[in-house]
């Protein structure tokens, strides 16, 4: 998988940019603010329909614009392919070669990306939401349906949450219940496939850069409730669920939310016998963070024959020395494409090569840089 080429308009201060990115690594320069983040927002936004940051989908369109727009061409298996995404009144739409997507498997069939950005890095000590949201992203790169699922079940809540609010009886949140249940469990399903894949990898991927005697874990943790995925089937996890949602529907009237379910589990990360978010240092928080990109990386290689496109927000200024260094080289060296953001060219330079290609932003406009000197911090 290749992009080829990428056009943006009117998304975030991006007003009209286009760009022929390296087939290895495009690295943009700049201040904080000039819309460096932005350009690989609109990429992952492509690539996935999902926003990296924005809260609301209006908040990607560029302001006094009506409508922003993102498209590509790709190389996937071999054929060249064009897909865009706008963004208008609120909602998106995605089109293949011109025409709508008709469905999700049209439109992602072929493109992964793999975004690594600050936020990434207070993962480990953060909230039990920001650990779902990091590990429902590799969730999604490695079965795109799940996108699709996830909403689902989110309408679901939503409404459940709203009859809960309301004093609704039992009986009117039977329906809800049984929607929450059956999209609940394939969400565990697909989790704890996903961490069968990805943790020994990330474990692995620790113990080389962690400097730590000790080794890292990765686990699944359901809340309220007491589930033997390698012992359990979907249809049993669903009927646990909706028996848990039943007996605990008096609670939730009082409280006015949904107590149990996908939507309050965590990723619990540990660093030998102790769980990493009262533990680790922050060298350790960030090796745990990159082992788990490399392991997603590696991972989706290995599942869908191709590298993903890899996304770094301006990661190498949150890394030490020896930690940046490691994921520079192991950039250099992976033959995926990379696109990088950074605000001086030395902390990423090692990750370039003689097709390198150095792009200056400023006031959402990019601009060819001249390959910078070792000694240069852009």
């Amino acid at each position: 998988m290749r992009l080829l080429a990428l056009a943006i308009s009117d998304f975030r201060n991006l007003q009209k940019l286009e760009l022929t990115p390296s087939a290895h690594a495009t690295i943009a320069v700049g201040q904080n603010g000039q819309g460096k983040t932005n350009l690989l927002e609109a990429i992952y936004f492509l690539a996935t329909l999902k926003p990296l940051r924005a809260a609301r989908l209006s908040h990607l369109i560029r302001s006094g614009a009506s409508e922003g727009r993102a498209s590509g061409q790709f190389l996937l298996g071999g054929a060249q392919r064009e897909i865009s995404v706008t963004i208008l009144d609120g909602s998106r739409q995605a089109f293949v070669d011109g025409k709508r997507a008709t469905s999700l498997e049209d439109y992602f069939g072929g493109v992964s990306v793999v975004a690594f950005t600050p936020d990434d890095l207070a993962v480990v000590k953060g909230a039990p939401q920001g650990r779902r949201e990091f590990l429902d992203r590799a969730v999604f790169n490695r079965f795109p349906v799940f996108l699709k699922e996830s909403r689902a079940y989110s309408r679901a809540l939503k409404s459940r949450n709203r009859l809960l609010k309301e004093g609704a009886e039992p009986p009117y949140l039977e329906v809800y219940d049984e929607a929450l249940a059956r999209l609940g469990a394939r969400i565990w399903t697909r989790r704890h496939a996903l961490l069968q894949e990805l943790s020994p990898r990330a474990e692995k991927a620790f113990a080389e850069i962690g400097r730590s005697e000790e080794s890292a874990r990765f686990q699944y943790l359901v809340s309220h409730l007491q589930l033997d995925f390698d012992g359990e089937t979907e249809s049993q996890m669903e009927i646990i669920l909706r028996a848990a949602l039943r007996d605990r529907t008096d609670r939730d009237r009082e409280r006015g939310f949904t107590s149990v379910g996908p939507h309050s589990d965590d990723l619990e990360i540990q660093i030998g016998r102790y769980v990493a978010r009262s533990y680790a240092s922050q060298g350790q928080q960030r090796a745990l963070v990159l082992a788990w990109k490399i392991a997603e990386i590696e991972n989706l290689r290995d599942a869908l024959g191709f590298l993903p496109l890899l996304l770094l927000d301006d990661v190498s200024s949150e890394l030490d020395p020896e930690r940046n260094s490691f994921l520079m080289a192991y950039l250099a060296r992976s033959g995926a494409q990379v696109f990088l953001t950074t605000t001086a060219a030395s902390l990423v330079a090692a990750a370039a090569g003689p097709d390198t290609l150095w792009c200056e932003m400023s006031a959402g406009q990019l601009q060819p840089l001249a390959l910078p000197h070792p000694e240069r911090g852009a």
